[in-house]
């Protein structure tokens, strides 16, 4: 989601909104306690008939070129209701930092980049583990300013927890961390 950013989040999955979030202690204590996410767009069959499916979709709405508008719809469509996208990320005394964004959070803080510059982030590798109807997959990613770069600019782990309810899956939270110098991705992570 790498959801978020995705970047460095986000974005992030992996991103580029550090800069951007608001100061870790009142900012995760607003965005915990933000309205819950609810779509009034179904989400597509095809979306979310499988884990692939819904991760593909996530990387699928985030990515694209800076003048495309996101189907932040369709963003909204894979997600549960109070779901949580969280990027980790080394604060100014060299702690780890959590920003805690609810989807909605994360749409309005994403656009207005994503609109300026391209954003493709993209699966490179993956390890599920799955009890009965909840998952938890680790999702590597890569993310590139356009699709054609040979190299990304930011590789990290997105970490997808995720839901069946016995018609479709759910994105629960993408909590995800970007690779630094001194946390390069393990080999039975892709690394």
């Amino acid at each position: 989601m790498g959801l978020v950013s995705f970047r460095t989040l986000l974005l992030p999955c992996a991103l580029v909104f550090a800069g951007a979030l608001p100061q870790p202690a009142a900012a995760q204590s607003a965005a915990a306690s933000g309205p819950a996410v609810s779509s009034t767009t179904a989400a597509r069959p095809a979306d979310v008939s499988s884990m692939d499916a819904v991760i593909h979709a996530v990387y699928d709405v985030i990515s694209g070129p800076g003048e495309q508008r996101r189907d932040w719809n369709r963003m909204r469509s894979l997600f549960v209701p109070g779901a949580r996208l969280i990027a980790v990320h080394a604060g100014k005394d060299g702690a780890n930092v959590a920003r805690v964004l609810s989807v909605e959070d994360y749409i309005r803080l994403s656009e207005p980049l994503m609109a300026k510059d391209g954003f493709f982030e993209r699966e490179s590798h993956r390890t599920v583990e799955r009890y009965g109807d909840i998952a938890q997959v680790f999702s590597t990613y890569e993310s590139r300013h356009a699709a054609a770069d040979a190299k990304p600019f930011q590789r990290g782990i997105n970490s997808f927890q995720l839901m069946f309810d016995g018609h479709r899956w759910w994105v629960v939270t993408i909590y995800w961390q970007g690779e630094r110098p001194d946390q390069p991705i393990p080999k039975r992570y892709g690394g």
